[in-house]
């Protein structure tokens, strides 16, 4: 099994949010036409047929490598071997709001990033299908997709269709703990009240996560909320933050601090605990008792994008289990795809087993993907975090 040294951060520290939101949304905030397009306003051509090539653009460790020859990556060597197609894949994705510096500009007046496929976090991925720069994948081209995609990952609110934004991996958000420095944690609640951990306690910086986490934990549903919820969920946490209880709000750097028991339990993405347990079998992920989020990382084609009938191919390649299996064996983040886990037995019965990468239907009951927010919306309630959060 392969574990990375340092845990990636697919979400996107969203510190300085608000800044981030005023110079990443200035063109889709004004509403100006420039901006915002439509699949009839901005045609894209298909060279598949002519052209056997591909450009991938993804995060770093984020796909299989040979560990004996790190040039080689086995499931995408694979596939140029089967269908002929050349591949030009970089790891040139390092956050979300930093990526979209580098192409907005491209994107809103309809011109080409000189990319096929994207993998960009869920809310990031629905704030590009608002604007329209998102091409519409073919059902008929990913028939994998179709009938291997995760029930609990179809029909979301940015893309109900499920035809613009195909996870390529997903997590959770919830709750972890180190068992050496501290008794077992359950609820949310515990976390931000409990005395034996106060100042001992991180949240995340990701507003989605951790506040989706609290409206769950007052009895509402971070797919459908109201704002009047919204604001009575920040207020927990604002209590929580004025008394003490909470230390600080982190991306994923609050792994080392976990590993050496500094902080007790935090707000934690799944895939982080994984790579921890993995050296201290006492740090634990949490299921709280009133859910649970769950995030995707997407593949999405571009507008302008020359190649959508390669990128199609691709995706449907990686929704065969047995692909999925070796992918997910590398990555260790929750496979999306049904059947791969009946694989990964083949691979690596222990992760076979690890509900981390493959949630039962009761885990997966739990978990619920955040509300897809218009613009309005995202700049109101990140402001109001980031200002309670202290960023």
């Amino acid at each position: 099994m392969r574990v990375p040294s340092q845990p990636l951060r697919r979400r996107g520290l969203l510190t300085g949010a608000a800044a981030l939101l005023a110079a990443g949304g200035t063109l889709a905030g004004c509403g100006t036409r420039a901006a915002t397009q439509t699949e009839t306003g901005c045609r894209s051509e298909d060279r598949s047929t002519a052209e056997q090539k591909l450009t991938f653009s993804n995060w770093p460790q984020y796909l299989d490598v040979d560990e004996s020859d790190p040039a080689k990556r086995p499931t995408l060597d694979a596939f140029v071997a089967r269908t002929g197609i050349q591949v030009t894949y970089t790891e040139d994705i390092n956050d979300n709001n930093e990526f979209l510096g580098k192409v907005q500009q491209q994107l809103a007046s309809c011109r080409s990033i000189d990319r096929d496929i994207i993998v960009l976090s869920d809310w990031m991925a629905a704030r590009m299908i608002r604007l329209g720069w998102i091409q519409q994948l073919d059902p008929a081209r990913i028939p994998n997709v179709t009938a291997n995609l995760l029930p609990s990952l179809r029909d979301r609110s940015f893309d109900p269709q499920n035809r613009l934004a195909v996870p390529w991996q997903a997590g959770l958000a919830g709750l972890a703990y180190n068992g050496s420095v501290t008794r077992e944690i359950r609820t949310v609640d515990e976390l931000l009240t409990r005395p034996d951990l106060k100042g001992r306690v991180t949240a995340l910086s990701e507003m989605r996560d951790t506040m989706g986490l609290l409206l769950q934990s007052n009895g509402h549903d971070p797919a459908n909320f109201t704002p009047a919820q919204f604001d009575d969920a920040l207020a927990k946490l604002k209590k929580a933050v004025d008394s003490g209880q909470i230390r600080r709000f982190t991306g994923n750097d609050y792994t080392p601090e976990l590993a050496r028991g500094d902080i007790a339990a935090c707000v934690a993405w799944s895939g982080d605990v994984i790579q921890l347990s993995a050296e201290n079998e006492k740090i634990r992920f949490v299921s709280p008792e009133s859910g649970l989020l769950l995030y995707s990382d997407d593949t999405l084609v571009p507008n302008r994008a020359t190649h959508k009938g390669h990128a199609e191919t691709l995706i449907n390649y990686y929704y065969e289990p047995a692909v999925a299996a070796r992918l997910a064996a590398y990555v260790n983040y929750i496979c999306p795809v049904r059947g791969a886990q009946a694989e990964m037995e083949k691979i690596d019965p222990e992760l076979a087993t690890n509900p981390l990468i493959f949630p039962g239907e009761d885990l997966l009951r739990k978990a619920t993907v955040f509300m897809a927010l218009d613009e309005r919306q995202e700049r109101a309630y990140e402001s109001r975090f980031q200002q309670v959060i202290g960023a």
